[in-house]
C-alpha cells in the first residue's frame, strides 16, 4: 500500500465513522484514532511520512477556521473570564509543570525543549473536546467554553512553543527578548487577520457567485497563516482573527443559497480533514514504537508520569478557577458562562483531551540545531507528546459518555426554550415591522394583507409554538397541517418533473446543457420550498 491508497482510506474512514460514531455513541475522532493505531499495526501499511514544516500549515487552519463557524464573538466576550483562566493561565500553568518534570527525568533533556514539550502538550484540542461534547448533549454554556479554550489554547501554546523551540535550536534564551517575541507576534497576527478579514469581506460583495465565495473562504484561512507567519506572526491567531472577522461582517441575511452551501461544504472539509488527522494520530504509532526500542522501562515510566501530570493538573487547577470565576460572576453579576456545579466541572476537566495541535508541533520539531547537532532528547518527546495524545483521546474519549450519564449532566431545558421563545418573539415582532411598511408603500387589497399577516405570524410561532394564544392555537394548527400537506403535494410535483427532465437528458439529441439549466431551476424552487398562496 502507498501513501495515497493510505490517504483515500483514511478519508473513507472519516466518512464512514460518522454513522458508525452516531450509532454506538462514540465520537469519530476517537474511532478514526483506532482505525489509525490499527492500521499502524499491519506490516503491509507504510509508515507516514509528512515533512514537518508542512504539518501546521496543512491541519490547522481549516480545522480553526471551521471551529469558528460554530461560535461566535459575543461568545468569546461572554466567556473572557473561563476562557483566560483556561486557555491562557492554564496552558502556562501546564508547560511549567511539565516542563519541570520532564527535565528532571529525561536526561539531556535541556530547558528549552522540556518548555517546547510542554507546550505541544498542554492545549486541550478544540476539535477532539468539541466533537465530543458537541454530541452528548451538554449545557450550551459548557460547549462554548470548551469551544473558545479550545481555540484560544492553541494561539497560547503554539506560541510559546516557537519561543521555545528558537531558544533550543540557537542554544540561548533571553527572557524580554522572548517576551518581545510572545508581544510582536500577537500583534502582527491581530493585524493580518484583521486585514485580510476586511479584504475577504470586500471581496466577498464582488462576487455573486456561491460557488467563487465558498471557494475564496477556503483560501482564506491558509492565507492567513501563511502571511501571518511571513511576518513572524502567529499563524493560528491570525487565522482565529479573519474567521471570527468574517462571521461578524461578511453576513448576508439574503444570500441563502450561499450560506447553506457554504455549511455544508465546511462541514464537508471538517469531516475529511479531522478524519484524516486523527487518523494519522494512530498511524505514527510506528514512529513511536521506533522510538522506544530497547528503552520500553524508562519511555513508559516517563510517559505515564507526564500523563497523569497533565491531566491532573487541570483537575488541579479547574477547582479553584471554577470556584473563583463563580464567586466573580456573583458578585459582580457578569453576563458570563460558567460551570455552575462540581459535576459540570467534572465533565470539564474529563473533556480536555489533546489531539491534532499536540501531534502536528510534535511532529513539528527539527531534526537539528544551529551548531549541526542533533535536537536534543526528540524520540523522548515524540513518544511523551504520542502518550499523552493517545492516552487522553482513547481513556477519556471513550469514558466520556459514560461520565456523563453518569453524572446526570443535561443542557438548561428551561434557559433553552425561553432563549428560543424570545428570539421567536423577536422575529414576529421584525416580521409584522416589515408587513407595516410594506402597507405603507403599496396599495395591497385586504384579503392579501390578511393572508400576509398570517403568513407573519406563523413565521414566529413555528420557531416557538408556545408563543401561540390558546385562542388561535387551533385555527394555527390548522394552518400549519395545511401548509405541511401543500408542501407535500407541491414536492411530489417538483419530483415528478425533475424525473422527467433527467429522461429528457438522456434521449437522443437532448441539449444538456438547457436540461441542466431547467434542473437547476427546479432545485432552486424546491430549496426554496415555494408553495401556492394560502386560501381563507
Amino acid at each position: 500500500m502507498d501513501q495515497l491508497a493510505l490517504l483515500l482510506l483514511l478519508l473513507l474512514g472519516a466518512v464512514v465513522m460518522v454513522p458508525v460514531g452516531e450509532r454506538l455513541s462514540l465520537p469519530p475522532p476517537v474511532l478514526m484514532t483506532l482505525i489509525g493505531v490499527a492500521l499502524a499495526l499491519l506490516p503491509w501499511v507504510p509508515n507516514v511520512r509528512v515533512p514537518p514544516d508542512l504539518i501546521l500549515p496543512l491541519v490547522l487552519p481549516p480545522l480553526l477556521y471551521a471551529a469558528v463557524q460554530r461560535t461566535s464573538w459575543r461568545q468569546f466576550v461572554a466567556n473572557k473570564r473561563a476562557i483566560f483562566l483556561l486557555a491562557v493561565a492554564l496552558v502556562f500553568v501546564t508547560t511549567a509543570a511539565v516542563a519541570a518534570l520532564a527535565h528532571a527525568m529525561v536526561p539531556g533533556l535541556p530547558v528549552a525543549a522540556a518548555v517546547a514539550l510542554g507546550a505541544l502538550v498542554a492545549p486541550p484540542d478544540p476539535v477532539a473536546a468539541t466533537a465530543v461534547a458537541g454530541r452528548l448533549g451538554l449545557p450550551r454554556r459548557m460547549v462554548s467554553i470548551l469551544e473558545g479554550e479550545g481555540l484560544f489554547n492553541d494561539v497560547a501554546a503554539i506560541v510559546l512553543y516557537h519561543v521555545a523551540i528558537a531558544a533550543a535550536v540557537s542554544g540561548s534564551f533571553s527572557l524580554p527578548s522572548a517576551a518581545g517575541t510572545l508581544a510582536l507576534s500577537a500583534v502582527v497576527a491581530v493585524a493580518v487577520g484583521l486585514l485580510l478579514g476586511w479584504a475577504t469581506s470586500k471581496l466577498m460583495g464582488l462576487l455573486d457567485d456561491p460557488t467563487l465565495q465558498i471557494g475564496l473562504t477556503l483560501l482564506v484561512p491558509f492565507a492567513a497563516y501563511v502571511l501571518a507567519e511571513e511576518f513572524h506572526g502567529s499563524g493560528v491567531l491570525a487565522v482565529l482573527t479573519t474567521a471570527l472577522f468574517l462571521s461578524e461582517h461578511a453576513a448576508d441575511a439574503d444570500d441563502v443559497l450561499g450560506r447553506l452551501a457554504g455549511r455544508t461544504f465546511w462541514e464537508v472539509v471538517d469531516t475529511l480533514v479531522t478524519g484524516v488527522a486523527f487518523g494519522l494520530i494512530g498511524l505514527e504509532l510506528h514512529a513511536v514504537v521506533g522510538t522506544a526500542a530497547g528503552r520500553w522501562d524508562e519511555f513508559l515510566g516517563t510517559g505515564a508520569a507526564i500523563v497523569a501530570v497533565v491531566v491532573g493538573m487541570r483537575l488541579l487547577w479547574l477547582l479553584p478557577a471554577a470556584w473563583l470565576a463563580k464567586r466573580l460572576h456573583q458578585r459582580r453579576d457578569y453576563d458570563e458562562d460558567i460551570p455552575m456545579s462540581w459535576r459540570e466541572t467534572v465533565i470539564m476537566w474529563w473533556s480536555g483531551m489533546r489531539g491534532v495541535a499536540s501531534v502536528a508541533l510534535a511532529l513539528a520539531i527539527p531534526f537539528t540545531v544551529d551548531d549541526g547537532g542533533d535536537f536534543p532528547a526528540r524520540d523522548e518527546i515524540l513518544f511523551i507528546a504520542f502518550s499523552v495524545v493517545l492516552a487522553t483521546l482513547l481513556i477519556q474519549g471513550l469514558s466520556l459518555p459514560w461520565l456523563v450519564r453518569r453524572l446526570r449532566v443535561s443542557p438548561d431545558a428551561k434557559a433553552e426554550e425561553a432563549f428560543e421563545r424570545e428570539l421567536a418573539e423577536r422575529v414576529l415582532k421584525a416580521t409584522r415591522r416589515r408587513l407595516k411598511e410594506i402597507e405603507e408603500e403599496e396599495d395591497l387589497p385586504d384579503e392579501l394583507l390578511e393572508q400576509l399577516a398570517r403568513r407573519a405570524y406563523d413565521l414566529g410561532a413555528r420557531i416557538c409554538p408556545d408563543i401561540v394564544a390558546d385562542d388561535r392555537r387551533e385555527s394555527h394548527e390548522r394552518r400549519v397541517a395545511r401548509g405541511k400537506r401543500l408542501q407535500h403535494i407541491h414536492g411530489e410535483l417538483l419530483s415528478a418533473a425533475r424525473h422527467e427532465v433527467l429522461a429528457v437528458r438522456s434521449e437522443p439529441g437532448a441539449d444538456p446543457e438547457i436540461t441542466d439549466r431547467v434542473l437547476h431551476q427546479l432545485d432552486m424552487r424546491s430549496l426554496r420550498g415555494t408553495l401556492p398562496p394560502d386560501r381563507p
